[in-house]
Formats: C-alpha cells, structure tokens, sequence
C-alpha cells in the first residue's frame, strides 16, 4: 500500500487505538478485540515488551485485514525495526526528523508528536503525513484543534489525549481526521482481568460515534 492509501484506511475508520500492555501476548488479545469490534487499525506502543514481536506475530495473523503501527517511536534505528516487523505506519509522541525520513524512505506513513503551532507546521513540512497533537486534552482539547485548524486546513491532525465517547464527536467536528484513543478504549483493567469483550464492545461504541458525527456533518 501507498502511504495516500495507509491514510486513507486510517482515516476512514476514523480512530487509532493505542495499544499499551504489559506484554506482548496481552497486546495480541487487545487487537484481537478491537478486530472482534470492527476496528480494523491498532498502534502497539513501543512500551509493550517484546513490541516488536508483537507485530510480527499480528502482522501473520492480520495481515491485510488489520492495519498495524507502531507507537512511541523516537529513533530512525526502531522506525525500521518496526516496518520490518510489518508496521504500516509510525507514530511518535514527539517531533523527531530523522523518523519522518526513514518512515518516507520506506514509503510509510509518520504521525510525529507536536503541540505548538511551530512543531505541527515543522512537522508537516518535513514529510508527515499527519500531526498526532499531544497531549491534546491537557491544553483545551477539542477547541485547541479548532484553533490549529485556522491557520492549517492543510494539514491532517491526530488528537491524542483527552478523547473519549464524551468527547469524540467535539474533536472530529474540530477537524480531526482521526482519533488517537489510549486507555479510554484498550483499558489496563480489562486487560489485566482478561475482559476483551469490554474492550470489543467499546470499539462498537467508539466507531458509532464516528459514524454518527460524520453522517451529522455530512462527510
């Protein structure tokens, strides 16, 4: 797949489920459960152990079915480890220039991390695809996006950080393309009880607000 087309998967499921874990095997399971809830997009963090084998084993499971990324990546020698592992896309907390080159290198797409007006505006100008704005919830959430959106319709913006099903529809009439959802929709709790099926009917939950907005909003 083409960057363009990566995009436009992510962005026409609407949420990127950050997939955190205490292990690899926990992480599998959660995908499993948002596949099960009709999420067809997850992002394993770097902070799983063993993530990187992690995405091995879904990308054999899921291939083509599941679009997998990799998440907290803050160095070019990892972004390729990921994209070898079969990461389709990369996503970073923060704004790293050498991720963005490598991803482009391989024809993937990269949600650098930013913040300020300067870092989403060097962040796109430096290859990336979308902003992933964080920690959005910390600095007025969805009217923080709106605000970004003014001075740059052009560039796709992530919002990571205070979504949730309150909230969801406020960011995406903001202008989100999509939604960074963390623990909000794969939960520690239930993962730790082994309750996938909270975290399969959650995604339900989650892709009916998208779906809803969106039809409000007429997109």
């Amino acid at each position: 797949m083409t960057s363009k087309e990566i995009l436009t998967w992510i962005t026409g499921v609407g949420i990127v489920p950050v997939v955190r874990a205490s292990s690899a095997e926990a992480a599998i399971h959660a995908v499993e459960a948002l596949h099960d809830g009709g999420i067809t997009v997850a992002e394993i963090t770097m902070t799983v152990p063993g993530a990187v084998k992690a995405l091995e084993k879904l990308a054999d499971r899921f291939g083509g079915k599941v679009l997998l990324g990799a998440g907290t990546v803050l160095d070019p020698e990892t972004a390729r480890a990921c994209m070898l592992a079969g990461a389709e896309f990369l996503v970073s907390p923060s704004l790293r220039l050498s991720v963005i080159e490598i991803a482009r290198r391989y024809a993937k797409p990269s949600f650098p991390g930013a913040l300020t007006p300067t870092e989403v505006l060097t962040a796109w100008e430096a290859g990336a695809d979308a902003v992933k704005v964080f920690p959005c919830g910390n600095v007025g959430g969805a009217k923080y996006i709106k605000a970004l959106k003014g001075p740059f319709p052009q560039i796709e913006m992530v919002p990571t950080g205070g979504v949730n099903l309150e909230t969801a529809a406020d960011f995406l009439k903001a202008g989100a393309c999509a939604l960074g959802i963390g623990g909000e929709l794969v939960d520690a709790k239930s993962i730790k009880e082994g309750k996938f099926e909270v975290i399969a009917e959650r995604a339900r939950q989650y892709l009916a607000v998208v779906a809803k907005t969106r039809a409000e909003m007429g997109a």
